[in-house]
């Protein structure tokens, strides 16, 4: 009986891979489908091949983004695959000469600033972790703030945050809701105290990655689109934006949690935080957790003070990552598991959005709607909403890199504040499981279930817009 129950299962699974691997190629299909009508629809005679060619490729990028018939970071190396073959081609055809110098930028990408930015962080945020420092902060903070469940769920929800601009916020949500789960086996998965923790972290992650450039891959996006239409935004520049926003937005969120989420316990027991005291006396260990402090500490100050010392923040960002594998403190074993998916995703998206630029496919529909009278501030509404909308669906790298070149189109008058308000709503969507990669942690925990994000999507969904798009506003016509 076992072993016929085994083998139907073996065979259920084969099924249901042939069925998995059919919906994808249908949805292939479908993405090519809809990718060449919607570019024989918009095809004027105006258009030149090359401008052909990378709207074709914008919409297909969308579909496949859209549907997921791949892998997102699959679609950022076919972009870098399509602009080499596809544009090299013709740029051969009418240069021979110079054909190679056109393609190039487009995969220079990879060498970009913020890629680099990025990639500084996500070595940082491996060190602490592999020497325990993240878990001495988080135990040391959540200790300051009494046993009062409200209080323990807001400074639960602040060093989340504050983690998630640092570190990336899938890292962060994990290692929190790790460290709580004994504690919420005790508290049991009925409890609303439960709920609210579970809810208010991964919330509190994906709100704190708005703080810094390198909290939240949208961000990056934001900020190379600013720097290449001549907007310089820095490190600090973003914090000063970033930051305030974030800390309000995790503020509000955790009001609206405890308000709803009334907990019946009058005091929390902390004993959980034991776990997060680090049981090693070797010298070795204590060293190695010193230099990776020294090392944040140094990185952090030039990326604050990059004004004054003039090295950019991209530049910094060696400093970590030399210095962390030169000591061994990140090995060649920890480079391969970071997340070099995302950073794939990345530059192929920063390629989309030079190609879109330097073939003058943008130049060519802003002389379009040239005349037409649209209103900033409804435009400006209507993408963060429409960027919160899409990334509850799919990526939401994805969704700010098919957004903010279209945004830049729309936006002549005032190219800056569009992109911030796009990168960072992008950041607020949080009404289902499969919205980021911090509330599928939380669900998967199984003590809570898919409507109970509904409320916390709804709050971030109408106070953040309100939020972003007040501060950006504020805060840019004081730059």
């Amino acid at each position: 009986m076992a072993d016929s129950r085994t083998a139907s299962n073996r065979y259920i699974r084969k099924v249901q891979q042939v069925v998995d691997f059919q919906q994808k190629i249908i949805y292939l299909l479908v993405s090519i489908i809809f990718a060449f009508g919607l570019t024989y629809f918009l095809y004027t005679p105006q258009l030149s091949t090359d401008q052909v060619y990378v709207l074709f490729l914008l919409f297909l990028s969308i579909a496949l983004w859209i549907t997921e018939a791949v892998p997102p970071f699959t679609v950022g190396l076919f972009i870098f695959g399509f602009l080499v073959f596809a544009l090299g081609d013709y740029y051969h055809k009418i240069d021979p000469e110079n054909a190679s110098k056109y393609v190039q930028k487009y995969v220079q990408t990879w060498s970009n600033s913020v890629i680099w930015l990025m990639l500084g962080g996500f070595f940082m945020a491996e060190a602490m972790q592999k020497v325990g420092l993240d878990k001495t902060i988080f135990k040391l903070a959540i200790s300051k703030f009494g046993t009062k469940p409200r209080y323990v769920l807001l400074g639960i929800m602040l060093v989340t945050a504050v983690f998630s601009m640092i570190m990336s916020n899938t890292a962060t949500t994990a290692m929190m809701i790790a460290a709580v789960i004994p504690f919420l086996d005790k508290l049991g998965a009925k409890a609303p105290f439960t709920k609210a923790l579970l809810i208010g972290i991964p919330a509190a992650a994906s709100l704190g990655g708005m703080g810094t450039i390198i909290g939240s891959p949208p961000n990056a996006i934001a900020v190379e689109a600013l720097n290449s239409h001549g907007v310089s935004m820095g490190f600090l520049e973003w914090m000063l934006i970033g930051f305030p926003i974030a800390i309000i937005l995790v503020l509000l969120f955790w009001f609206f949690l405890i308000k709803k989420y009334v907990p019946r316990v009058t005091e929390i027991d902390l004993s959980f935080l034991d776990d997060f005291t680090i049981k090693t006396s070797s010298k070795i260990f204590k060293i190695k957790r010193r230099f990776v402090s020294g090392v944040l500490l140094v990185t952090v100050l030039l990326w604050l003070t990059g004004n004054i010392h003039g090295i950019p923040a991209s530049a910094v960002s060696f400093l970590p990552i030399m210095l962390l594998t030169m000591f061994r403190i990140v090995t060649s074993d920890d480079v391969r598991k970071l997340p070099w998916d995302t950073l794939m995703l990345v530059a192929g998206g920063l390629s989309l959005g030079l190609a879109i630029k330097e073939t003058g496919l943008a130049a060519h529909y802003i002389g379009l709607i040239s005349n037409e009278n649209l209103n900033f501030y409804v435009l400006v509404i209507a993408f963060s909403l429409l960027t919160i909308v899409l990334s509850n669906f799919m990526s939401n790298t994805a969704t700010v890199t098919i957004l903010i070149p279209i945004a830049i189109i729309l936006s002549t008058s005032n190219p800056v504040v569009l992109p911030l308000v796009i990168g960072l709503s992008a950041s607020a969507a949080l009404f289902l499981p499969i919205s980021t990669p911090p509330n599928a942690i939380a669900f998967a925990t199984g003590k809570i279930s898919q409507k109970d994000f509904r409320f916390g999507g709804i709050v971030a969904g109408i106070a953040g817009p309100i939020v972003i798009i007040a501060l950006v506003f504020l805060i840019d016509s004081f730059m």
